[in-house]
């Protein structure tokens, strides 16, 4: 499995979360466009820069272009992080962290969170905004975690129904439609966890530090 480290030009950008990640296999960094300008702050070498290069900057450019390899896409079809994502699929990733696609314009967050969905049968996708981390996932899944760990989960539509076993708020069969009823802060009761996703994806949110203890 090619897992990698994504970084994007928003804000909540902590190195402390690449060094973590890269632990627990996540070895490739890859900057999305104006990502690279947070990177170079720690003189860390990314394996590729990816984008329209609009949001890099010039310094920036000059100081990595004899070092990575710089893939100019300037389609205004997508975004940088789609642009990044339809790339690192090519050549074989099959998971990927996001970091910094999350800040000030919501405009920007919201169309983030949409790109996982949208690439959510293709490939694992996280992104980690503060202190949290959202996944997406389908089918059944065995996570570990910590008895007595937050977690919360969204959905988006009466066709996809969850079954949970380990949490403290069980759910049988039942849908959490967008706009209609959520599941957060829900609690783990157990060292491991279980998710049965029929019909669809959704969003489990849960605290950044378990995620790296345990990898999963």
């Amino acid at each position: 499995m090619k897992k990698a480290i994504v970084i994007a030009n928003g804000d909540y950008f902590k190195f402390k979360n690449v060094l973590q990640l890269q632990k627990i296999g996540f070895s490739d960094i890859i900057c999305a466009d104006g990502g690279a300008n947070k990177l170079i702050k720690k003189s860390m070498i990314p394996k590729f820069i990816i984008g329209d290069l609009d949001s890099i900057k010039a310094e920036v450019l000059e100081f990595y272009k004899n070092k990575t390899e710089v893939i100019k896409i300037s389609s205004q079809d997508d975004t940088d992080i789609e642009k990044t994502i339809k790339f690192l699929m090519d050549r074989n990733y099959t998971e990927l962290v996001i970091i910094s696609a999350t800040g000030e314009r919501l405009d920007h967050s919201i169309g983030n969170l949409s790109i996982l969905l949208k690439f959510a049968d293709k490939l694992n996708l996280h992104l980690i905004h503060g202190k949290s981390i959202l996944s997406v996932i389908t089918g059944k899944v065995k996570l570990k975690a910590k008895k007595g760990e937050v977690i919360s989960l969204f959905a988006f539509d009466d066709q996809t129904k969850i079954t949970t076993k380990g949490l403290m708020y069980q759910l049988k069969n039942e849908s959490l439609t967008f706009g209609k009823r959520e599941s957060i802060s829900n609690v783990a009761t157990e060292n491991t966890f279980e998710l049965s996703i029929k019909n669809g994806f959704i969003f489990i949110i849960r605290d950044l530090k378990y995620f790296i203890k345990y990898g999963n």
